[in-house]
C-alpha cells in the first residue's frame, strides 16, 4: 500500500450532534462513497477530564477553556445525565485523509460555515455565549459538532491521544508499535513500575503500545524531559477504565 493510502486523521462526533441525532447524518456524509477514505478504527467514548484536558491542550488559559472541556466532555448536553455522555471517535485512513475531512466538516465557526459552505457539518451548529459569575457575557464557545485533525501532524497526536493500537487493525496501522516489556501504573499524575495502592495499570508485559508513548515512558521513569505527558500517554489506556465524579 502506497505511503498516500496510509494517510490517517481523527474525526470526533461531539455531544451536540449525539443529542440532536445527527450521527447518521454525519456518517452519510463521511462515507467512502463520498469521501474515498475508509474506517480504520471506531470506538465510543466516555470522555474524561484528563483526556479532555490533553485534546484541547492548546487552549489552556483561554477564557473558554473550561466551557470547553465541559462541552467534549457532555456535561453542558447531558447535565443530569451522565450514562448519555459521549464522544463517537473515529480513524479514517485514505489519500488526502486530513484535508478532504476538513473541506467536509467545514470551517470552525458554524455561523461562518453558513455563509460560506451552506450544507456542511458545522453549518448545523450554533455559538453559544460564556457568561461569568455575575452574568457577563466574556466570550463564546463553537458548539459546531464535529472535529476533525487540522493537519498531519496533529492527527497523529489526536489518533495516539484517543486510540491504542489494538483498536486498530494491524494492517491499518500507520505508525510504529513496540511489545512492551513492562509495568506502567498510574496515580496522581505520577508513573510507577510496580503497583501501589490506587494506582491503575496502564500496560503490562506483552501489550502492543504506541512506541512513542514507550519512548516517553522509559524518559519519564528516568526521571528525564519527555516529548509528552505522562497524561498524554495515559488518557488513552484510561478510555472507558478510569471513572471520575461527575
Amino acid at each position: 500500500m502506497s505511503t498516500e493510502q496510509f494517510e490517517q486523521t481523527l474525526v470526533l462526533i461531539k455531544p451536540d450532534a449525539l443529542k440532536n441525532s445527527l450521527t447518521g447524518y454525519v456518517l452519510s456524509l463521511l462515507s467512502e462513497f463520498h469521501t474515498g477514505l475508509r474506517f480504520a478504527g471506531a470506538k465510543i467514548v466516555h470522555v474524561s477530564k484528563m483526556l479532555a484536558e490533553e485534546h484541547y491542550a492548546e487552549h489552556r488559559g483561554k477564557v473558554f477553556y473550561p466551557s470547553l472541556i465541559d462541552y467534549i466532555m457532555g456535561r453542558l448536553h447531558y447535565p443530569d445525565l451522565p450514562h448519555k455522555r459521549r464522544v463517537i471517535a473515529f480513524v479514517y485512513q485514505g489519500p488526502d485523509a486530513t484535508q478532504k475531512m476538513r473541506d467536509i466538516c467545514g470551517p470552525t465557526n458554524p455561523h461562518v460555515a453558513r455563509e460560506t459552505r451552506p450544507g456542511c457539518v458545522r453549518s448545523l451548529g450554533t455559538i453559544v455565549p460564556i457568561k461569568d459569575a455575575e452574568g457577563k457575557i466574556i466570550g463564546d464557545r463553537m458548539d459546531n459538532l464535529i472535529h476533525a485533525s487540522a493537519t498531519d501532524a496533529e492527527a497523529e497526536r489526536e489518533i495516539k491521544l484517543w486510540f491504542q493500537p489494538v483498536d486498530i487493525p494491524p494492517a491499518m496501522r500507520a505508525y510504529p508499535t513496540e511489545i512492551n516489556e513492562e509495568h506502567y501504573y498510574c496515580k496522581d499524575s505520577k508513573l510507577f513500575v510496580t503497583q501501589e495502592s490506587g494506582s491503575v495499570s496502564l500496560l503490562a508485559p506483552g501489550d502492543i503500545a504506541w512506541k512513542s508513548d514507550l519512548d516517553t515512558l522509559r524518559l519519564l521513569h528516568k526521571g528525564e524531559s519527555a516529548p509528552q505527558t505522562l497524561e498524554a500517554v495515559a488518557a488513552k489506556y484510561l478510555i472507558n477504565v478510569a471513572q471520575e465524579a461527575n
